[in-house]
């Protein structure tokens, strides 16, 4: 399970550092492009050999949703990785990343409902389904409360990223004793720039959920490049897109240093 593991932390240094660089395309003006996953996806395939790159990234992040699965049945490596809370955090990743990975393996296989949608739309991937799931949710009983509880959840695990990062807890799962100090140096900077900026996109999108119910509004909420697109909005406008921007793609590079380094 560690080569999978590995190889997962790779499948999602990638996804970021696409993001992250259709994020800054969008804060210099080109607005043309989507700053999600499918965004990312639709990238990637346009590189030579395209094909085979989605379908890697695909298998990349399976592996992450295999090795997280094995987290929460055998425990994970470091400090209070066999804790009921650990297993229980990593099978939640595990069901994330078995989504994740299954949208890009339809994108991979031809399907044109996978991680990317059919590619003409003016509305992300991420968008859409952030507002169909709002909408579907809000219909249920107690819809409201349902919606605004998830909203809060991702409010919460956005902050805890955040904190976490700041904290340098990350360094708890890290080989250090493999490391010189230049490249701690190195890693640490990734990490905690990389996981703040993180955060702060998880945050912004779990506030946009509690609009949508606080309004009964399934169009206030946002997908990942709706709630990028909205820092630019701000009175900071385009350079804070920006800054978040250089921040998801340098964790995009803490992840390749994870891949290379993490206890697994």
């Amino acid at each position: 399970m560690a080569a999978a593991g590995r190889a997962g932390f790779v499948a999602r240094g990638v996804v970021y550092l696409l993001v992250g660089v259709l994020a800054l395309r969008i804060a210099v003006g080109d607005s043309g492009r989507q700053a999600d996953r499918g965004g990312a996806v639709k990238e990637l395939a346009r590189q030579p050999f395209g094909g085979f790159l989605v379908w890697a990234l695909g298998i990349g992040l399976a592996c992450m949703a295999l090795w997280r699965l094995s987290e929460a049945v055998f425990g994970a490596a470091g400090p209070g990785g066999r804790d009921a809370s650990t297993r229980l955090a990593s099978l939640a990743r595990f069901g994330f990343y078995a989504f994740v990975a299954a949208s890009v393996i339809a994108l991979a296989a031809g399907r044109k409902d996978g991680a990317g949608g059919s590619g003409g739309s003016e509305e992300g991937a991420s968008d859409k389904q952030s507002k169909g799931a709002t909408a579907e949710a809000l219909d249920l009983p107690a819809g409201r409360w349902l919606v605004a509880a998830a909203g809060l959840v991702v409010v919460v695990a956005g902050v805890w990223i955040a904190v976490r990062a700041l904290l340098r807890k990350y360094r708890d799962h890290l080989q250090l004793g493999r490391m010189s100090a230049r490249t701690e140096r190195v890693v640490d900077t990734l990490g905690v720039a990389g996981g703040v900026s993180r955060g702060a996109v998880f945050t912004a999108a779990g506030v946009f959920v509690l609009v949508a119910a606080a309004k009964y509004d399934p169009d206030k909420a946002k997908g990942l490049d709706d709630t990028l697109r909205t820092f630019a909005d701000t009175p900071a406008g385009p350079p804070l897109l920006g800054v978040i921007a250089v921040g998801l793609m340098l964790f995009g590079a803490f992840s390749f240093a994870m891949a290379r380094w993490r206890k697994v």
